[in-house]
């Protein structure tokens, strides 16, 4: 979705009037914000846009990392989109079990005393953002059809089932 239809879909729920009166700006330019860029005039580079250009520029991670938590979020980055050759379902699916098994013991253990640290909720906290991480590498190699090929691959390999006696 682009930044302008972001910002048209949250004025339907806001008024532009008390958003370009709250932010000291003309109502025509709040607007233009939700209107697309074009070489006709139409639309103006709006707050979203510029957010992201000045982290294109400084790559400053911390920009978006301090924008999240002002809306009481928390910015995880995701893996780059392009799927290994190779990638096998399987192999992926056990990490993803894995490191889910890992957060649960990491989070048992610090619970052991009935308190968290701050420092066993760091470590809880990297082992989440790792797994999210990886987890989202895998959908999107899902959604690459990477996931499809995968299923053509282990259907080819199948052998007839043999019975033990």
């Amino acid at each position: 979705m682009k930044s302008h239809e972001v910002l048209k879909q949250a004025f339907d729920k806001s008024s532009p009037k008390a958003i370009a009166s709250e932010l000291g700006v003309s109502l025509s330019l709040v607007y233009k914000w939700a209107q697309d860029q074009s070489e006709n005039g139409s639309g103006s580079r709006n707050p979203l846009d510029r957010i992201v250009e000045i982290h294109d520029h400084t790559q400053h991670l911390a920009i978006i990392e301090w924008l999240c938590e002002q809306c009481s979020g928390y910015f995880v980055r995701n893996p780059d989109s392009e799927c290994p050759q190779g990638f096998d379902v399987l192999p992926a699916t056990n990490e993803i079990v894995g490191q889910f098994s890992s957060l649960l013991a990491q989070i048992s253990q610090a619970a052991l005393d009935n308190s968290i640290t701050l420092d066993e909720a760091e470590q809880i906290r990297q082992c989440w953002d790792k797994l999210k991480s990886f987890t989202e590498g895998f959908v999107r190699c899902c959604e690459e059809g990477n996931f499809e090929l995968m299923q053509e691959d282990t259907i080819q390999q199948e052998k007839p089932r043999t019975t033990l006696y």
